[in-house]
């Protein structure tokens, strides 16, 4: 089951990944920006919800969001959504294991993802700030942020240690999207097109 799932984490991952080429490439950034734009505060706050939803059900992959938000929001309203999105979450999956413990967790992620935060909750991740913070800036910060409060840590040295790690690592994926768009709309097919006529 555990192969299944993460099957399909990738099957999602890279069909983001594609249908976000295939737009840029038959539309063009600038159009599909503006549209974007249109809708004003709705696009920001839906991939807010659904980056959210992918840190409390750790299940889904989170990273494809990260790369969605730079390619369509560009990186500064990009970046701003995510980390905000993983600020708020993160502090919901630390606070329901911190206030509830291990079953409303495992209600939660399963069976599956519950083995994986035990096991990282075996580490003792609160004698070590800077283990804390190495291992949140990975794409395990979802787990760990069930781990971390089902360990006992404090939440002022719990925050600290997401936001290092947060403002560090978000950037990187989001300015990838954001360099992936930026790429592929400068040879887009329209392009081609203008070169072959000249």
């Amino acid at each position: 089951m555990n192969k299944i799932q993460k099957f399909f984490s990738v099957v999602f991952f890279i069909a983001i990944f594609v249908v976000l080429i295939y737009l840029i490439q038959n539309y063009g950034i600038e159009p599909l920006r503006n549209k974007i734009e249109s809708m004003g505060i709705w696009a920001p706050f839906g991939i807010f919800i659904l980056r959210g939803v992918s840190i409390i059900l750790p299940a889904l992959p989170s990273s494809a969001y990260s790369l969605l938000a730079g390619s369509l929001l560009g990186f500064q309203k990009g970046y701003m959504t995510i980390i905000f999105s993983d600020i708020v979450f993160c502090q919901a999956a630390f606070f329901i294991a911190r206030n509830y413990g291990r079953v409303p967790v495992r209600n939660l992620v399963g069976p599956k993802a519950m083995q994986k935060i035990e096991s990282f909750n075996q580490n003792q991740l609160e004698e070590n700030f800077f283990l804390m913070t190495g291992l949140l800036m990975t794409g395990l910060f979802d787990f760990l942020s069930y781990a971390i409060g089902i360990g006992g840590t404090r939440w002022r040295i719990f925050t600290p240690a997401l936001l290092i790690s947060l403002l560090i690592s978000d950037s990187i994926l989001v300015a990838v999207g954001a360099g992936v768009s930026q790429g592929a709309g400068n040879v887009c097919f329209s392009d081609y097109f203008r070169i072959g006529k000249k």
